[in-house]
């Protein structure tokens, strides 16, 4: 098969080419949460300390998704809409664009988690000090990669958006298998403990940089003969750029901080429930990684079809989408609601307690995993036309509910840490059902055959 019809998302089985791009990002978030549970694992074998302090600043890296999601989600669809409209030229402002805007918010992020780290982890009225003090460190530490993380999600942004998701597989394989290899030998061998986790985090970021910048400039699959890394910043299409993302960047960012709202209410019940919760959102991590990939996936099939007119194929493409994702919400509901105790056991084997509590979140969250594959699906097809609003709306409006829920049923139930747990349960699913909806509603509206000349941008 030749580079074009290999990376031509308009043409040929929906099925095939769907699997073609969702694949390879599908395991690239399968690395992302290898990378992250190898954090936990051997974390754990220091201390459940040790994971609360990496999960609680683990948090502002989480906040700092907000603002990468303007580099790589930027890139994936300037970049596939304009070449499923044949319109390469445009495709590569907007991937240069993208990575200019992921540089210098890199670099704003970096400067002002290092300035005020210690103001930001205090934040979080952690009980124990030294959990509080190894918190401090460890973010202090891992700002120095977010830099080098804005600026590959830029680059495999673009790929993804060419439909050449396989390269990215490769630039964050190599870079994660990095981590898991360094973790164990800063962690134990060197005898840095917490902040050998750190370190090797922003090595590996470092790696993956350099691998994306090669890749780009070189390998002979990019999207783009050539590329610019630093040009003069185009108005109109940065402006463009803000237009799709900042809906998707607010979700982010409101998440965030409305989870690190929760985040004292769970450290009230001490460090074995922040480690309950950083453990169980990796293992859950099952369901979102994987959505979000696939997600991204359909973002970019979504995006080439819609600057084609093919309406068609964006159709049938989420009526298989909600299969296939539904069928792997059942299964990871299974595996949390019954696997619960392996499960927490592998990360934190001489934690009874926090074993204990963990089986009990897992069955709560079993229950939500339909929804928040589905929310994936409507999610990436919205987002793929520019139309990046209802998620956000859905999204947003649904975590403010699970904040009101937790503090009512922290304050005027004797639910305890249960009635937080419930709070992000039924939250989670009216997200997931609510954007699902708002698609279906949507898609009534939307032309029912193929256009013979492309659209302009939404």
């Amino acid at each position: 098969m030749d580079k074009v019809s290999k990376y031509n998302l308009v043409e040929g089985s929906i099925v095939n080419k769907l699997f073609f791009v969702a694949g390879p990002i599908i395991m690239t978030q399968i690395f992302q949460m290898a990378y992250n549970l190898t954090d936990m694992f051997w974390l754990g074998r220091l201390s459940s300390d040790a994971v609360a302090a990496s999960g609680t600043a683990g948090l502002f890296l989480w906040l700092s998704m907000a603002f990468l999601l303007f580099g790589r989600m930027g890139s994936e669809i300037g970049v596939s809409q304009n070449l499923g409209r044949g319109d390469k030229d445009t495709a590569r402002s907007f991937a240069q664009n993208s990575i200019v805007i992921a540089i210098v918010l890199g670099i704003l992020v970096t400067v002002v988690y290092i300035t005020f780290h210690e103001f930001l982890i205090n934040l979080f009225r952690i009980q124990e000090a030294h959990v509080e003090k190894y918190a401090r460190e460890y973010l202090a530490i891992v700002s120095f990669g977010q830099p080098f993380v804005f600026f590959t999600a830029a680059v495999t942004g673009i790929f993804n958006g060419a439909g050449n998701s396989r390269m990215s597989m490769f630039i964050n394989g190599i870079g994660f298998t990095l981590n898991m290899l360094l973790d164990p030998l800063l962690i134990f061998t060197a005898g840095w403990g917490i902040h050998g986790a750190a370190v090797a985090s922003v090595i590996s970021q470092s790696s993956m940089a350099c691998l994306a910048l090669i890749v780009l400039l070189k390998s002979k699959n990019r999207p783009f003969e050539k590329v610019k890394i630093l040009i003069r910043p185009c108005i109109d299409t940065i402006k463009q750029i803000f237009k799709w993302v900042t809906p998707v960047s607010l979700e982010s960012f409101l998440f965030t901080v409305l989870t690190m709202m929760l985040t004292p209410l769970v450290a009230e019940y001490g460090a074995g429930a922040l480690a309950t919760v950083r453990v169980g959102s990796q293992i859950e991590s099952l369901t979102w990684l994987i959505a979000g990939g696939y997600a991204a996936a359909l973002t970019a099939f979504t995006g080439q079809n819609f600057g084609a007119g093919k309406w068609t194929r964006i159709n049938k493409g989420f009526r298989l989408s909600t299969v296939m994702m539904t069928s792997w919400g059942f299964l990871v509901a299974m595996l949390l609601f019954f696997g619960g105790r392996t499960l927490y056991g592998i990360f934190v084997p001489n934690e009874p307690a926090v074993i204990a509590m963990g089986v009990f979140y897992l069955q709560i969250l079993a229950f939500v995993q339909i929804p928040a594959c589905l929310e994936g699906v409507a999610a990436g097809i919205f987002r793929g036309m520019g139309k990046t609003v209802p998620p956000s709306v859905s999204s947003i409006t649904s975590n403010v509910l699970r904040v009101i829920l937790a503090y009512m049923t922290v304050h005027f139930t004797d639910l305890g840490l249960t009635g937080i747990w419930l709070a992000v349960a039924i939250s989670a699913a009216l997200r997931g059902i609510w954007v699902l909806i708002w698609y279906l509603v949507h898609s009534r509206s939307l032309p029912k055959a193929d256009e013979e000349k492309s659209l302009e941008n939404a």
